[in-house]
This record gives structure tokens, C-alpha cells and sequence, in this order.
């Protein structure tokens, strides 16, 4: 039988993994942690029966994934649709919401409520096409032209000067502004707007922003269950440093390995080309996210009530403070109001915490590497808009962006993005190619999010790697004839 080792146990070497032994390969994934999941690991991070997502928290593109449709994870698990996909508070109690019925949400933005549904209802509509366009290598022609050319047109709206003028009101700009800082980029940038435009379609579909009731361990646990249905093995551990040494089978017998980390490590093959070698190093990463989780003695007492409504909260203010706050970033500061991203799960799933209690995930964006503690900076924007947040910290556990890498060897300084996000490196992720999924190495592929199509958790970088391996091998497949 066919040997493939994946190296890593992210959604996307699960994904891989699962594919691979579906069609017929014997499996074996290797973990350097000492459980499994990867950016998709619940843990009690704080205080017992307290339950945190150690990386991703929503996810969005999960539910449309062409991958996760195909495994069926919609069922496989069980799963929370806000009616509020995601909030930007802003001082005074004031807030935007932006309500997965885009209709609601309009309407409550009032004279930019025109503006809103002819920038996203098109693409709400058709989130298929959105997803394909952005789910998958660039350099194709989408399946959906008609819609591409609507998605690429708000882009640029979105992503240059163009944008200042498209709202009036204060809330829609932050409302928007909010969702496109996710990329961790200067602002405004068009790569950007690319992330930002399309999760703000994905809040209004009718998948909306959802998450797994549990936490994201859930997604990692039924991928981890096909695996072995279908013979595959997992060992954690497992810290691959260099492929010289690792036993991963017979190149010219058609054994494989793929890799759901950086891909520096593809640099430690002893047969890597030397043009190969300098791509690879070429390849940048970019800022960095510093986490905290809180464990809280009760919901967060947000000013605004709808706020408390929403399980995803960017906390940033106006859209020239979040532009302000990544812009330091990307000029390697700290700033003193962050934006920061935080998910407050418990609002409707109890599971999470004891009864009455909250947990409280949160990250803020620094500089590449930045060893500071983001405990204050974050609690103290928080508190800026959910006064008395302070007095219901029960306990926190901070990460900064230094010790990131050492959590998850894939997280290169603390980006959590798998390289910079920016547009060339939308198209030269990490290598400009048409398959940038193969390594000039006989039998290594990549698969992590260091290849198309980037960042979130929805399975196709690892899906796309082991598709690009069976056809290396002979053996064309398509997910229908998997699943």
C-alpha cells in the first residue's frame, strides 16, 4: 500500500489526510503538539470547565468550503448561526451590527443602508461563486466570471482611496472597517479588502459567521474520526525539524509526504533546487497577533445591548482608529487603542464555561515577534466600551506573538496568517505557480496556509495538496468520488 505522512494536524493536514486515505493510502499524521488540531484546539486555558479555542474561534468559510461540503461536516457536528455575524462598537453606546439578515442590517444603518446592499447583496447571493474565486488558486478562470468581476470591482472599491466616499455615517465605515483589518495589512490595502469583502459577504449568507458548539476542537475531532475510519494513525509528539530524517517512505514507490507547516521546512530536503530554496526564503511573514483568553464571572457588559447579541466583536472605534492601529503595526508600533478581535462564545453556547459564567477569546495585532504581554492594552480598549469588564475578569492566559511559534512551529514570529498577506503574495503563495501545491522534491507537497487559498479554516489548502499528489500519481480525484 501507498505510504503518505502529513506533517501537521491543522484543518488543513486533516483534510489531506482524510482525502488521501479515502482514496486507498496508507496514512500517518505527525503532531508536534501533544494534542491534536492545530489552529482548531479547544483547551482549558484558564480555569476548569472553562473551554478556549487555542487559535481560530469563528469560521466563517467553513460551511461554504467545496471540501467540508463534501465531508458533510454540516452534520457531523453540531453548529451555532448567529443572527449577528459580527459588531463594531463605537463610544457614546453607539455600535453597527451587521445582522446576517442584510436587510436588518441596512436598514439600521440608515443613509448608508442603500450603499451597504449594493456592496454586498450581490455577492450574499452568491456565495458559491464567491468562494470559488476566492477558495481557490488565482490563476484560473472562475467558474463565475460574472460574480468575480463583481467581487474584484468592491475590492478595489474597498481597498484604495475610492472607498472614502462610498458611506456617509460613521458606523457603516466602521462597520466595514472592522471586517477588513482581519488581514492584518496596512489599511487601506486591496489585499485587504479581498479578506474583508469576503467575509463580510459570508456574515450575510445564510451559513452566516458560524462556529461548532464545543468550540473548534469539534471540526478537528470529526476530521480525526474519518481518519482512522478509513485506517489512517496520528502520533503527537512529533516535531518534525528536518526531512533528511524523517522515514516517510519511497519517493520512487509513489510515497508521499505533505506538509501543514511553514515551508521552511521543504528547505531541509536534501534534493531542494537552489531557485526553489531562494522562492521559499523570499517569501515573507508579515505581523503578528498577541492572544488572550479570559475566563469571566458572567457576559461582558458591552454599553450597547446588541452588542451582546454578537459573538464577534471588533473592538476598534472609528474606521480611522483601526486604519491608525494597523498602520503602527505595519510600521513595526504598538498601539495604545488596538483594534482587537475578540469572540465571546458563551452568549450562545453554555457548554463553553460553568453556568452564569463567559469565556473570552481575544487578540490584538503587533508587530512581527513583539514579545509584549497584551493583557492591559486589550482590557483596557474592552473596558473603553463594556465598562466594569475589569471587575468580572476571573483569569486570563496571554500568548504574545514571541511564544507563538513555540505553541504551533508553523506560526513563523506570531503570524497566524502564514505569511503576509498582501497581493502578491495572494498570487505568489509561496511560489508563483499554477499548482503551487507541489515541491520540485519528488513526492513533498505543501498544505498549509501558506498556499492557496491562504488563511481560515475550510479545509482546501490541504484538500488542493492531496488532489495535486493523486494526479501526480495517476489517480485523478474529485471530492464526489471520496465522499
Amino acid at each position: 500500500m501507498t505510504r503518505a505522512t502529513v506533517v501537521g494536524s491543522g484543518p488543513n493536514g486533516l483534510a489531506a489526510a482524510v482525502a488521501l486515505a479515502r482514496a486507498g493510502y496508507d496514512v500517518t499524521v505527525l503532531e508536534a503538539a501533544d494534542s491534536v488540531g492545530g489552529g482548531t484546539r479547544t483547551l482549558e486555558l484558564t480555569l476548569p470547565g472553562f473551554r478556549h479555542d487555542v487559535c481560530s474561534a469563528v469560521h466563517p468559510a467553513a460551511l461554504t468550503s467545496s471540501f467540508f461540503g463534501a465531508f458533510g461536516l454540516r452534520d457531523k457536528i453540531g453548529w451555532i448561526v448567529p443572527d449577528a455575524s459580527f459588531a463594531q462598537p463605537l463610544d457614546g453606546g453607539r455600535a453597527a451590527i451587521a445582522w446576517r439578515d442584510i436587510h436588518r442590517t441596512a436598514s439600521e444603518l440608515g443613509p448608508d443602508g442603500r450603499a451597504w446592499l449594493a456592496m454586498m447583496r450581490p455577492l450574499a447571493r452568491d456565495i458559491p461563486g464567491v468562494m470559488d474565486f476566492t477558495g481557490n488558486q488565482l490563476l484560473r478562470v472562475p467558474i463565475r466570471p460574472l460574480t468575480a468581476a463583481r467581487f474584484g470591482l468592491r475590492v478595489l472599491e474597498a481597498g484604495t482611496a475610492l472607498g472614502r466616499g462610498t458611506f456617509r455615517t460613521e458606523e457603516a465605515h466602521a462597520l466595514l472597517a472592522g471586517v477588513l483589518a482581519h488581514a492584518n495589512t496596512p489599511q487601506p490595502s486591496l489585499a485587504g479588502a479581498a479578506a474583508g469583502v469576503m467575509l463580510a459577504a459570508l456574515g450575510h449568507a445564510d451559513t452566516g459567521w458560524a462556529y461548532p458548539i464545543g468550540g473548534a476542537q469539534a471540526i478537528a475531532d470529526a476530521l480525526v474520526a474519518d481518519l482512522r475510519a478509513h485506517g489512517g494513525r496520528i502520533e503527537t509528539g512529533q516535531h518534525v525539524t528536518d526531512l533528511a530524517s524523517l522515514d516517510w517512505g519511497d519517493p520512487a514507490a509513489g510515497d508521499v509526504v505533505l506538509l501543514d507547516t511553514s515551508p521552511r521546512l521543504a528547505l531541509t530536503h536534501p534534493d531542494v533546487p537552489a531557485s526553489y530554496a531562494r522562492a521559499i526564503r523570499s517569501y515573507r511573514y508579515g505581523p503578528a497577533a498577541a492572544k488572550v483568553d479570559f475566563a469571566l464571572d458572567g457576559p461582558v457588559p458591552w454599553t450597547n445591548p446588541d452588542v451582546a447579541r454578537s459573538p464577534t466583536v471588533h473592538v476598534g472605534g472609528t474606521r480611522a482608529e483601526v486604519e491608525a492601529s494597523e498602520n503602527a503595526v505595519a510600521r513595526g508600533e504598538v498601539p495604545e487603542r488596538p483594534y482587537v478581535l475578540t469572540v465571546q462564545p458563551s452568549v450562545l453556547d453554555p457548554s463553553r464555561a460553568p453556568a452564569g459564567k463567559s469565556v473570552l477569546w481575544t487578540y490584538m495585532h503587533v508587530p512581527h515577534g513583539s514579545a509584549l504581554d497584551p493583557t492591559e492594552h486589550i482590557t483596557r480598549q474592552i473596558e473603553r466600551f463594556a465598562p466594569g469588564f475589569r471587575d468580572r475578569i476571573l483569569a486570563s492566559h496571554a500568548v504574545p506573538a514571541s511564544e507563538r511559534e513555540a505553541e504551533n512551529p508553523a506560526e513563523i514570529g506570531g503570524d497566524v496568517l502564514g505569511g503576509a498577506f498582501t497581493m502578491l503574495q495572494a498570487l505568489r503563495r509561496p511560489v508563483l505557480s499554477t499548482a503551487p501545491w507541489r515541491t520540485p522534491m519528488k513526492g513533498v507537497y505543501l498544505a498549509s496556509s501558506a498556499t492557496p487559498p491562504g488563511p481560515g479554516v475550510n479545509g482546501m489548502a490541504g484538500w488542493h495538496a492531496a488532489r495535486t499528489a493523486l494526479r501526480d500519481a495517476g489517480e485523478p480525484a474529485k471530492l464526489r468520488d471520496l465522499f
